[in-house]
């Protein structure tokens, strides 16, 4: 019998702990508005972070509430843009499409190292050691961090020690930029017109040519040889404009160490 009574107790005291509950989840229930998971469905669902949220979820609660917009969704390209905006009622900005590029081809080949590394497979911790192990200060590591960074496997190591973008895969995250030590990697708009000057370095002269063969000599050949005007200078570095380059092909015939390339 007093079997039957400590379970009718128990029954009991479960089915008010029952009650209590589902009035207490009925009380502190959160509204949520529909609008969020309406705006989330039209994210691709990286949960990327290049937005500067922590998901796709939070970054669809920051557009319906104004604090961002939808275009800063940059995996999510034009079409996901179109989508967005349509659903809340804005007008659609035109999602340029972007990729990175790695402003830096000296490669184990070309560019000299001062020490044997044997640490830690990482750019930002290999730095650290002595300013990195390469001769040229500005130049990349080739420890794939950028790779490592990518969500997207838009980016992998080449034999020769240097990250190479799959621009097909690459959406312009920029993480893998976030991600290098060194600030080699810069987003760009698509494209394949125009050139650019592959080197990150602000050494001039022989500074360039004791720490690498392909660097930048600052040696302003180039912005003599460009009839467009194209070509300015960074301090000790050519930068090429884009919007104004033709890829006439001058500026890669007076520059001798071969760092002004066209665009892959």
């Amino acid at each position: 019998m007093q079997y039957l009574y400590a379970a009718a107790a128990l029954g009991g005291a479960g089915l008010v702990f029952g009650v209590l509950l589902a009035l207490a989840a009925r009380a502190f229930a959160v509204t949520t508005d529909p609008r969020v998971d309406a705006v989330r469905e039209e994210l691709p669902g990286a949960n990327c972070g290049a937005c500067g949220c922590a998901g796709c979820t939070n970054f669809a609660e920051a557009v319906v509430e104004g604090k961002a917009k939808a275009a800063e969704c940059i995996p999510g390209g034009s079409e996901t843009v179109k989508a967005i905006c349509a659903l809340l009622g804005q007008e659609a900005a035109e999602a340029v499409p972007q990729a990175a590029a790695v402003f830096c081809i000296g490669d184990k080949q070309t560019a000299k190292e001062l020490f044997i590394y044997d640490g830690i497979q990482d750019c930002t911790v290999a730095v650290k050691y002595a300013d990195g192990f390469k001769a040229c200060s500005y130049g990349c590591l080739g420890l794939g961090s950028c790779v490592r960074a990518c969500p997207f496997e838009a980016i992998e190591m080449s034999l020769t020690g240097l990250p190479v973008v799959l621009r097909d895969k690459c959406v312009g995250c920029g993480l893998c930029a976030k991600a290098c030590p060194r600030r080699i990697i810069r987003i760009l708009p698509k494209g394949n017109a125009g050139h650019l000057i592959l080197c990150s370095s602000q050494e001039r002269g022989k500074g360039v040519t004791q720490a690498c063969a392909v660097g930048c000599m600052a040696c302003r050949a180039c912005l003599k040889a460009c009839p467009q005007e194209a070509i300015s200078m960074q301090g000790n570095l050519a930068a090429i404009d884009l919007q104004k380059c033709t890829d006439c092909g001058e500026c890669v015939l007076k520059c001798k160490p071969g760092t002004i390339r066209p665009r892959a």
